[in-house]
Formats: C-alpha cells, structure tokens, sequence
C-alpha cells in the first residue's frame, strides 16, 4: 500500500486507483525523487501542479511536505475520486485546503488555464499508451504556464526514449530507478540573455580591480 512519507502526513495510508487504471509511482521512487527535490529547495511554498494525476501521490506527498498550492489533474472518473479522498486526507491534516482536484483532460485544463496562473513544480506521469509527440505537444502548452525557476518532472518507463523538450524547456537531470526513468527539466535561458549577464559579470569584474 502507497503511504505518504513525510511531512505533516508523514506515514499516512494512500488509497490507491483499483485495477489497472494507473501506473503508480511506487515509494522507492518516490522517496527517492522527494530527496533529489528538497535538495533542489523547491518544495516548501511551491505552487504544484500533478498532471495524469492516478491516485494523487506525488501532488499530496508535496502538499504534506509544504507546498502552497497543489492542483491534481485527472480525467478517469474513479482515479479522480480517489485523488479527491487523498487531497481530502491531506487538507484535513494540514488545516486548510491545500491540494484541489480538477476532473479533465490535461489538454484541456492547460488550455483552459488562464494566461496568470504558473506553477513552480510540475509531474508528468502520463500513461504508457500516450505517445511521444503526444507528451511533447503538452509539455509545449505547460510552458507558457512556468514560473522562471520551475521544475518539471517527468516518468516514464526506463525503455521510452527522452521526451522530444520543446525549445524553452531544458533537461538537466535524469535518473533510472529499475524500470523507472526520471526526467527533470527547467526553463531555458535565451542566448541572449545568457550573453548580457556574461557582459555584465564582466562588467562587475573589470570594476573591482
């Protein structure tokens, strides 16, 4: 059984999707990939966006370690209403409403997010079935909706190939956990942004002398 592992709902059972309707991030993985976040201090007051959300773990897991906000994003009528007991467990021990479910598409819901609305953490957990240039063309309408240290996570199977990264996104981490890849990512950095703090760090440097 999936549990929460830390934070304010440290050790808390999870109910899981029945069936075989999700693939879920076991807790070897998901411990592992919580410590890799907090040493990336992105967590505490984040705002988290989970998509292909299954049970809710990786979104909860968040809200009980400190997030600010968490949206789980799921369209399966039962894996949703299982997100929406999950979010319930972790908003009842945290003492207010820190993780919200939205039932939909994942298409849809960043389509349908308005131009403001940005997340410092996202997941991608996409099912299998959902092909490469399906998993590009939402990482592309995902990144109008990053804020400028954001990190993306995505898993797959150990045997997918990396995600085809659209030009503002930049991957610069990966991990296998045995039949589990990691993939994490940030925004880029524009050239042309990158040659003015070259120019200015040179500047600052030419000025200490």
């Amino acid at each position: 059984m999936s549990r929460i592992i830390a934070g304010a709902a440290g050790g808390t059972p999870l109910t899981s999707v029945p069936g075989s309707l999700t693939r879920p991030t076991t807790d070897r993985v998901k411990e592992a990939l919580f410590s890799r976040l907090d040493a990336f201090d992105v967590i505490s007051g984040a705002r988290v966006l989970d998509l292909y959300a299954g049970s809710g773990s990786l979104g909860v897991e968040s809200g009980s370690r400190g997030a600010g906000t968490v949206d789980l994003v799921e369209f399966d009528a039962k894996a949703s209403g299982v997100c929406q007991r999950n979010a319930d467990l972790v908003n009842g021990v945290v003492g207010r409403k820190v993780v919200t479910v939205h039932r939909s598409k994942v298409e849809s819901f960043l389509e349908r997010a308005t131009l403001d609305a940005s997340w410092d953490l996202v997941f991608l957990d996409p099912p299998y079935p959902l092909d490469e240039p399906a998993l590009s063309a939402v990482l592309a309408k995902l990144n109008a909706h990053l804020a400028p240290a954001a990190v993306v996570v995505v898993e797959r199977s150990s045997r997918s190939p990396e995600p085809d990264w659209p030009q503002a996104l930049e991957r610069f981490a990966e991990k296998k956990y045995g039949e589990t890849r990691l993939w994490f990512a940030e925004p880029s950095v524009p050239d042309a942004v990158q040659a003015d703090e070259a120019v200015d760090g040179q500047a600052e440097g030419a000025g200490s002398n």
